[in-house]
């Protein structure tokens, strides 16, 4: 039982997708080549391989060569290392069979012959091993060769001899000789001559062959297989097997030499031929087939030995048999027939090889691979020749009764179907996406010209693509009569259509799994088995898996397996249905927590289950029987236990201990094959484990005297393979971010016949294997040893099966679940965790897998349990506590519950957890030793609570913490959080005791630094805290301080009226904060601004810095003044009338000077007929209103003369207020009026009525002719009758002049009348200006009458006055 094989294959688009391949496009000097006919197979994919080999070096390993896409592309995939396969596309289709040769180290030689006629060298970089053909390509490296005898359509059987011989067989039965003269380089070509042999002659050599002969030939001279012996080889000869059954020589200068007829077996009847048409036919198929093979027998032995199969597809005894030739010179005699196994029959043989001593057979078995192999024994012939026979091990088929039962089980009908087609091995990634086209394309047929839109969507992945099409053509229908819905048609349709797909993939993959050749592998005893879509090896069945397929075979197994026979009997007898029950039960039980004792869990579920019931008595009382046979029941089940839970233990090999110090080669390809072994090797060990659980419930009366510990480990070794069961039918997909290799591997000619491929966007989409969960698991081991070596160390450092009770948990099952989990695949972690009993261990595991799935709540419950146990008289057992610190930092277990809660809230917060850890650091503080520095701790958890937003929790923290330095860390964190979160009113009411000081400079720090208008607004809640606190000089200094920034960044920013209303607002806000303090008081203290922004010339402040010493402060610290309410009033008046100018005229924005003088202001305001405004703005900021007033009197001018021409501009600040509007009269009665009331508002004495005289002058100005208003006059004359006077005089009126001279006169008298005589003498009258008018009068040529009058009036009016005057002074004498 020890020598048997088996078979294992890995699915070659799961580990090389397409799309990661690199093409390359071959040109051919042919012209008017027809194009390649349609693929017309609907059961297969074009991916899958027409015809496949390996090449082997120990410079490049192991290469698979497949010929793809109806022959036009031929693939090179390397199977010893992860490199990129490379892709060919060949004008024409390729025939059978390209080869690849070595040449030297640095190159390979890829040599293939195509239906157009042309041989073609493929010349490809091998230097770097780790890249092999992605290397730069030499620059002839594709070389063509335009076969002279090739007919349109050729056709034959090609023989690549080596590197300087091809053979190729015709269907006459001719032969053509290519061989090379010279092998070309990156200068010159292949030099090639070709000949043609016939089989009609043995010494000529035909130097020109007719195409049109080919046909005239017999069909039974076609030419099925030609063969050479393998390279190395000195020896030219070809052999040639017809379908005549007649075995060729052929030479390199002879032609054919040499031919002989095979006999016929003995052992076949005459049936063993096929018969066509009812008449029997001695030929065989007309099909090219690998029938023949020659090898030497080595050392000075000469002679060649030839192996012929001849089929026998009628034969029930056989599926044909093998002839020995051997061959001397020209000579061939027949030494041996080697009959095939009677496990042939019926099969079709599809390839065989001669490796060392053995032959080596590929059989198609019903549709599936079977391999034989047999000693070649060349000196000692026999005629019973020994077969030893490989399969596949037990493979899941979705046989219409599987998916019967799968459907029973509760679940989405969709789902269900969908985990079953995606578990690895059943179904290949080419398969289901060559039937999900299929699926679509023939949904699309049918649908008419509005189909689903799942149709024509696209998807990223097949398993989206599948999920979303199949089933979308299926409608919930009402009831034409009742209108109710109808479900069940509905369910009906959908699981018929998902069972059309299912069955639509099973015939893909059956095409895909098509055997096709053999090849040799790297090992001196391995051999390839090679399908269309698969490759696998011959490897060594280990001992559980051979007593399977014995028990399976009803084969019989040894004796102290004998009570596995009787078990096997009992499952059988039970039925799969019941077995199927009994295993669910099982499974419920092992997911729930042993209480009690397992035996009596068994005796209760067996009273449920009603086990017995299910077999009836003579199969009962015949198990019975045959177990009691048994002398030591006991030992029997611990035999068997060691069966399935023991592994293999190889003695290391020196080759072994030397391939340790070399980097490792190990393969996706060869990992995938150890995949493969593990996960059928489970599936045995688990069915015969079930088995023996099976015995356990027959006997569950008896159970009570059996070992207690026998029972637990046997349900313990049963979980163990039943969580390896279920983690091998888990497929895996990218989490530890593999990057894609042929991306890392492109070079510039890679992207360019990339390019030309109209590849370009292909890497938009990340196309990446799609490995089973087993296989990244096993890639993470590194074994690199031979199967089932590798299995069996696999399995044995996982130590799933070295658990003794289902009720406890070893450390092994502990840290697989935990691998799991930290690998990414936390769905299987968490169906792990499932099995196993909530022990510590287990308890922390799937609580960091509940923060790996985002369920912290519940990590957070779980971690809390787990604290219990670490501590003195925690009452873990041994096994708990090395499990539980198996899984912790340095596998060892934290010695207290404080420790524990600070790793806890480590992990929470690696996860960005922070409620979480806050929690256990709250938990951390409350266990805290009284000796141990927790500062960092009250530091995290306040801050937790400051990112949380637990503001409360946050303050109320900081006033516990016993640390002064952590309180005023913390502190500013907590403001300025909340203030960027906008909880200012919470803020506020906090008290935060004697930190004050702390907040203060926080708040004012960033509101010194920050942007006056990037929130938060770090100055206006600076203003809120001192408000709130009464420190009212303080608010208002912080608001003056945000001004004066808004003044600073507003020369700068291109919104200065927002800049100004906020500046507005901080003024306002500075104002009423002073207001409330004493009138003395009301000042504060601030850094003097920059000169670039004063622009107060007549509010000066006083400087502190001028009164203090310099001494006192270092040479760079900045002035300070004191501002008073009246400057910060100013400051506010003199911008709001900037922004009321710059809102009527935004051109002013452009302007050099935006911040204007108040002059300016004023002016600006006048010129915009803004008087009130104007003069309200003069008056606050001490503005003289001369040119203001000019201005006014200008407008009332213009209101005299043409009114209509002044109302079209704005009054709306002067001609239009509500009280101007109502006076009564003309607009120029209005608009005088308004300028007497503005002259008696703000004309007075203190101005010395300069407002007034200005008028006045501008009225002069204006229009002499025109009088003032009397008004005016009366004015002046009433104050400044002199500079009445002498404003005439300047003017040249001097009517005017001698008007006024004569009123002040006049008044003069009558006050010198009223006035005591002692005081007469005292009256002063301006006698100089008085004359100059007199002058003035007299020079006036033009003067009217009336002007003549009043000199006259006023010249004896002086004299008079001069008369009295004197008279007055001599009675004061």
């Amino acid at each position: 039982m020890n020598g048997s094989k088996i078979l294992v294959a890995a699915q070659l688009s799961t580990l090389y997708p397409s799309s990661n391949a690199v093409s390359h496009v071959l040109q051919t000097e042919r012209r008017n080549l027809p194009l390649p006919p349609p693929d017309t197979d609907t059961d297969s994919s074009s991916e899958q391989a027409s015809y496949s080999s390996t090449f082997h070096s120990l410079h490049t390993g192991t290469i698979l060569l497949r010929v793809i896409h109806g022959g036009l592309i031929l693939e090179l995939v390397s199977l010893s290392t992860d490199v990129p396969p490379i892709r060919f596309v060949f004008p024409s289709a390729v025939l059978p069979a390209p080869a690849i040769f070595a040449w030297g180290d640095r190159e390979i030689h890829l040599l293939a012959v195509t239906s157009s006629g042309s041989l073609f060298r493929l010349v490809l970089p091998t230097g770097n091993p780790t890249r092999l053909w992605h290397d730069s390509l030499p620059k002839q490296w594709s070389r063509e060769y335009l076969i002279k005898n090739a007919s349109e359509q050729f056709s034959g059987v090609v023989q690549v001899q080596g590197l300087l011989c091809v053979a190729i067989g015709l269907t006459n039965g001719s032969l053509i000789r290519i061989e090379a003269e010279h092998i070309g380089d990156d200068s010159f070509h292949d030099l090639w001559t070709e000949v043609v042999y016939s089989q009609s002659s043995f010494l000529g050599t035909l130097t020109s062959y007719l195409p049109s002969l080919q046909s005239s030939s017999s069909a039974g001279s076609e030419i099925l297989s030609v063969a050479s012996r393998p390279q190395p080889t000195e020896l030219g000869h070809v052999w040639t097997l017809s379908r005549d059954h007649t075995l060729r020589l052929w030479t390199a200068n002879g032609g054919c030499v040499a031919s002989k007829t095979l006999s016929s077996s003995a052992k076949a009847s005459s049936d063993s031929y096929a018969v066509s048409n009812g008449i029997k036919s001695e030929l065989l198929g007309a099909e090219p087939r690998n029938l023949l093979r020659v090898f030497g027998n080595g050392g000075d032995d000469e002679t060649t030995y030839t192996v012929a199969f001849t089929p026998t597809p009628s034969y029930p005894q056989s599926g044909g048999y093998f002839q020995l030739v051997a061959t001397n010179s020209d000579q061939m005699r027949e030494v041996q027939t080697i009959e095939c196994s009677a496990a042939s029959a019926y099969c079709h043989l599809q390839d065989f090889v001669i490796h060392d001593v053995f032959l080596y057979t590929l059989w198609e078995r019903q549709g599936s691979s079977m391999t034989e192999k047999t000693r070649l024994n060349v000196a000692v012939p026999t005629h019973d020749a020994i077969w030893e026979t490989a399969t596949y091990g037990e493979e899941s088929d979705l046989t219409p009764t599987y998916l019967d039962e799968l459907l029973r089980s509760p679940g989405s009908l969709t789902d269900k179907f969908m985990t079953a087609i995606l578990r690895p091995g059943v179904f290949s990634p080419l398969t289901l996406r060559t039937a999900i086209e299929q699926y679509t394309d023939a949904c699309l047929s049918v649908a008419g010209p509005h189909p689903p839109p799942q149709l024509t969507s696209s998807y990223p992945t097949s398993a989206e693509n599948i999920a979303a099409v199949v089933g979308c053509t299926v409608t919930l229908m009402q009831d034409p009569q009742t209108g109710a819905l109808q479900h069940d048609q509905y369910w009906n349709a959908l699981k018929r259509d998902w069972e059309g797909f299912v069955a639509r993939c099973r015939e893909v993959e059956r095409s895909a799994r098509w055997p096709l050749g053999l090849g040799k592998g790297k090992n001196r005893d391995e051999v390839i088995v090679i399908e269309r879509e698969r490759v696998g090896v011959i490897v060594k069945e280990d001992l559980p898996l051979t007593v399977h397929r014995y028990l399976s075979d009803s084969l019989p197994v040894e004796p102290h397996f004998a009570v596995l026979d009787i078990l096997w009997t009992l499952c059988d007898t039970i039925g799969h249905e019941a077995l199927q029950n009994l295993e669910t039960r099982i499974v419920e039980i092992l997911h729930q927590e042993i209480a009690f004792s397992i035996v009596d869990i068994i005796q209760d579920q067996a009273q449920r289950f009603n086990f017995k019931a299910t077999l009836d008595e003579p199969s009962e009382a015949s198990i019975i029987a045959r177990l009691q046979d048994i002398e030591d029941l006991d030992g029997a089940v611990r035999i068997i236990l060691d069966l399935v839970a023991g592994f293999e233990q190889e003695v290391k090999q020196e080759e072994d201990e030397v391939e340790l110090l070399l980097p490792s080669s190990r393969s996706d390809w060869t990992t995938a094959l150890s995949a493969s072994y593990i996960s059928t090797a489970v599936h045995a060990r688990y069915d015969i484990c079930m088995a023996l659980v099976t015995l356990l419930f027959f006997l569950s009366d008896d159970l009570k005297e059996w070992d207690p510990s026998l029972v637990e480990e046997v349900f313990a070794v049963f979980r163990g393979l039943a969580m390896l069961q279920s983690v091998a039918r888990q497929p895996a997909a990218d989490t530890d971010g593999e990057q894609e290799a042929s991306d890392e591997l492109l070079t510039t000619d890679d992207v360019i016949a990339r390019m030309s491929n109209m590849h370009v966007s292909r890497n938009q989409a990340r196309f990446v294997p799609t490995f089973s969960l087993l296989h990244r698991l096993a890639a993470q081991s590194g074994e690199t040893t031979e199967l089932p070596g590798a299995a069996h160390r696999f399995l044995d450092a996982i130590g799933m099966l070295q658990s003794t009770s289902p009720a406890r948990v070893t450390q092994f099952e502990a840290l697989f679940c935990e691998r799991l989990r930290l690998l990414g695949y936390h769905e299987v972690a968490r169906e792990m965790l499932a099995w196993l009993p909530r022990t510590p261990g287990v308890v922390f595991i799937a609580a960091c897998l509940h923060i790996n799935t985002g369920r912290p709540e519940d990590a957070a419950q779980l971690m809390e349990k787990v604290a219990g146990s670490f501590g003195d008289d925690t009452g873990l057992s041994p096994e708990d506590a090395e499990t539980l610190s198996s899984i912790l930092p340095g596998a060892v277990l934290f010695d207290s519950e404080f420790t524990f809660y600070i790793h806890a809230s480590a992990i929470f917060r690696s996860n960005g957890l922070t409620e979480q850890e806050a929690s256990f650091i709250r938990l951390a503080l409350s266990v805290a030793p009284g000796d141990v520095d927790t500062s960092d701790l009250w530091f995290t958890l306040i801050r937790a609570y400051t990112d949380l937003g637990y503001y409360e929790d946050a303050y109320s923290t900081i006033i516990a913490t016993p640390y002064d330095s952590v309180k005023r860390e913390c502190i500013s964190h907590l403001v300025y959080r909340m203030c960027e979160e906008s909880t200012i009113e919470q803020l506020m009411s906090f008290n935060f005791a004697t930190f004050s000081a702390e907040i203060e400079d926080a708040l004012a720090f960033k509101a010194r630094n920050t942007d006056p208008r990037a929130r938060p607004f770090y100055s206006r809640i600076l203003y809120t805290w001192y408000t709130h606190r009464g420190d009212h000089r303080n608010a208002a200094r912080t608001m003056y301080q945000r001004a004066r920034k808004l003044q600073e960044n507003a020369v700068q920013s291109s919104d200065v009226i927002a800049l100004m209303e906020e500046q507005l607002e901080a003024y306002l806000l500075a104002i009423n904060s002073l207001s409330l303090l004493d009138t003395k008081c009301a000042w504060v203290v601030t850094q003097a601004p920059p000169s670039v922004i004063i622009d107060v010339d007549s509010h000066k402040r006083r400087r502190l810095s001028k009164y203090i010493p310099d001494s006192t402060f270092n040479g760079d610290k900045p002035d300070s003044e004191i501002v008073d309410l009246s400057n910060i009033k100013y400051e506010y008046m003199l911008l709001s009338a900037r922004l009321r100018l710059i809102r009527r005229d935004p051109t002013l924005l452009s302007a050099a000077d935006v911040l204007l003088s108040p002059a300016s202001i004023i002016l600006r305001l006048g010129q915009a007929n803004q008087f009130d405004m104007a003069m309200a703005t003069a008056r606050s900021l001490d503005v003289d209103m001369s040119e203001l007033f000019a201005i006014l009197t200008n407008q009332c001018l213009r209101l005299s003369r043409n009114p209509d021409t002044v109302l079209q501009e704005d009054t709306s600040d002067w001609l239009l207020t509500d009280n101007v509007s109502s006076w009564p009269g003309s607009p120029a009665d209005r608009g005088w009026r308004y300028l007497r009331v503005s002259l008696e508002c703000h004309d007075s004495i203190e101005t010395d009525f300069k407002y007034s005289k200005t008028a006045f002058e501008t009225i002069l100005s204006s229009d002499r002719s025109s009088p003032p208003p009397p008004w005016l006059v009366h004015s002046l004359e009433e104050n400044h009758h002199e500079y009445l006077i002498r404003t005439t005089l300047r003017y040249d009126i001097i009517e005017s002049a001698l008007e006024h001279t004569l009123s002040l006169l006049r008044k003069a008298n009558t006050a010198l009348a009223r006035a005591p005589p002692k005081t007469a003498s005292v009256a002063w009258l301006p006698y100089t200006l008085i004359d100059q008018v007199l002058v003035a009068a007299s020079t006036q040529n033009d003067l009217t009458a009336r002007g003549q009058r009043l000199r006259t009036e006023l010249q004896t009016e002086v004299n008079n006055r001069v008369k009295r005057m004197q008279k007055m002074s001599r009675f004061a004498v």
